[in-house]
């Protein structure tokens, strides 16, 4: 999609840089260097200066944002290439009865995304009764502006895994073996049948990205699990999903309300259709007892309602119990007679961390609704179905239509469609990127610009007398928390940590069968860019002596800011 989406972003942001063309170069020192002791000493003259150093403040920020460049948003080419749509995401839409979208509503949706005018999103057709109907999810957030950070439509996504491509085979066979393997305890991922019997088929995939054991194949120590090294260290759960935390004088602790194992959802094809037409479903049925995190169905119930930054609170939170040492950036590390507080203290280490959710949410609402229009895995099964049974004429590839796990998921569910952890599966947004992600994304990089990344798990639980002195995992039952016993405990650090439980919370969404492997990876690096650009913005506002924060990012290199 081009830039016609209701708001001329280049004029805007043209106008803005117009504004500050005064200013050739964000020169902070410049914008600062009148007398400050003069104009504390008078409060009119004070004031006055105050408003204009703020006005120029803001005016060379923009200036500096209005410098990235706009990049070219391109989508897989799925939409154009497929006319009936299949490959395209259209749940709430009205459907046939074979489940492809009525193509008068897909056009509703079309002009409403093409045109950006508020009208026109009420005017697109949906399936369902408005009493007993799903909504879409707000895809008019991803045409709203920002003041701080790069502007949404100034981030970009590469195109996804093309429909009939190997990647998105390799993706599928991978959401189905997630599915069966929802109810294996993470620790028994070495020797369960299902978990060993996907890494085998995964290794065998033509084109399977996710990660792999020095042996170049999939094993089930690297099973469903994120793409930074440290993804690979320790167990499989990040400690900040485990661990107790206190929020002031309260404790929480992480034992949380999971769902009925071996109950799922949407493997009917006429319920399947129902619910693509947007039809409202029932809640989910759940486990009296509150249990740890211990399986994939467990992480799908913490994914499915949680308030986003809320894993990332909790690994703030653990962190400041635990008296992690703050980045090496933090001026007031050296300092003899102060400590940070509204700046580089705690309360502005947990405003810093929430600080990028709204915007990482508009940067991939916009790539979801304006750019990519993916369909959800459940789509994509569901075309897997109509070829295995009616031989549909789709282009499936056949990595996916020869697999093991597809004729395992008929045998024991009736059919070739994804079993479902919730009763409506995917939410009615598309599926590329992750708004989970994106947001884990930019949480995690917040955390690591605040902590020294460095640090060694094993060395807080150790020297901070906290309940648990050792790296923990949950007990099968998820009813209490045990000893990693691990031979990589100690190479666990609070950098890995942040990546893992940043890739947690994203695959999470796989677990539940709502997300890709391509969605969760690549907006990680696109909440990435959203913090970034807000720790690049912030920087300048300081009034301490400040070098920067350095940190690791997902992709391995380092950066200064």
């Amino acid at each position: 999609m081009g830039e016609n989406n209701g708001v001329d972003r280049r004029k805007f942001l043209q106008g803005v840089g117009g504004a500050a063309a005064v200013l050739t170069a964000f020169n902070p020192q410049s914008i600062f260097a009148s007398s400050a002791e003069s104009d504390l000493g008078n409060p009119e003259a004070h004031g006055d200066s105050r408003r204009r150093r703020s006005l120029e403040l803001r005016r060379a920020a923009a200036r500096e944002e209005y410098r990235q460049p706009v990049p070219e948003h391109r989508s897989n080419g799925d939409e154009s290439r497929y006319p009936n749509r299949i490959a395209s995401y259209s749940k709430g839409l009205p459907h046939n009865s074979f489940g492809e979208v009525d193509l008068e509503a897909y056009e509703t949706l079309l002009s409403a995304v093409s045109s950006g005018e508020p009208g026109l999103f009420e005017q697109i057709i949906l399936g369902a009764p408005e009493d007993q109907r799903m909504k879409l999810v707000n895809p008019q957030a991803g045409l709203a502006f920002d003041i701080e950070g790069t502007d949404s439509h100034q981030l970009t996504l590469p195109p996804a895994p093309e429909f009939a491509s190997a990647e998105e085979a390799g993706e599928i066979v991978e959401n189905y073996w997630m599915t069966l393997a929802r109810d294996v305890p993470f620790e028994e991922y070495r020797t369960d049948p299902i978990t060993v019997a996907s890494a085998a088929e995964l290794s065998r995939m033509s084109d399977f990205r996710g990660p792999r054991g020095p042996n170049g194949n999939v094993t089930p120590a690297t099973l469903f699990r994120g793409p930074t090294p440290a993804d690979l260290v320790g167990p499989c759960m990040s400690q900040f999903l485990l661990l107790p935390a206190r929020f002031g004088s309260e404790s929480i602790n992480s034992r949380q309300q999971t769902l009925v194992p071996g109950l799922d959802y949407l493997t009917d094809f006429s319920d399947w259709l129902s619910v693509q037409n947007g039809f409202r479903r029932g809640p989910n049925q759940f486990d009296a007892t509150a249990r740890y995190i211990r399986n994939g169905r467990d992480l799908s119930a913490f994914v499915h309602i949680d308030a986003l930054f809320q894993a990332y609170l909790l690994a703030g939170l653990i962190l400041a119990q635990l008296n992690a040492p703050l980045n090496p950036g933090s001026p007031y590390l050296s300092s003899r007679t102060q400590v940070g507080f509204g700046t580089f203290g705690p309360p502005f280490i947990l405003t810093m961390l929430v600080e990028g959710c709204t915007r990482a949410l508009k940067a991939v609402w916009f790539q979801k609704w304006f750019v990519h229009r993916r369909l959800r895995p459940e789509e994509f099964a569901a075309r897997v179905h109509r070829v295995k049974v009616d031989h549909a004429d789709y282009p499936i590839h056949r990595d996916v239509l020869d697999s093991q796990v597809v004729e395992e998921v008929a045998r024991q569910y009736g059919s070739y469609l994804l079993p479902m952890a919730f009763p409506e599966g995917c939410p009615l947004h598309p599926s590329y990127g992750s708004g989970h992600s994106t947001v884990a994304g930019a949480c995690a990089t917040m955390l690591k610009a605040m902590f020294d990344g460095s640090t060694r798990i094993a060395d807080l639980l150790r020297d901070n007398g906290t309940e648990y002195t050792r790296p923990v995992v949950s007990s099968h039952d998820g009813l209490s928390l045990i000893p990693y016993e691990g031979t990589d405990r100690d190479e666990m650090t609070v950098e890995g940590e942040l990546n893992k439980v940043a890739a947690n919370i994203a695959l999470g969404r796989d677990h539940a069968g709502v997300h890709w492997r391509s969605d969760e990876v690549r907006s990680l690096y696109l909440g990435e860019e959203v913090a970034i650009s807000l720790l690049r913005d912030q920087k300048h506002c300081y009034n301490e002596h400040f070098e920067g924060f350095t940190f690791t990012k997902f992709d391995g290199t380092t950066i200064t800011i």
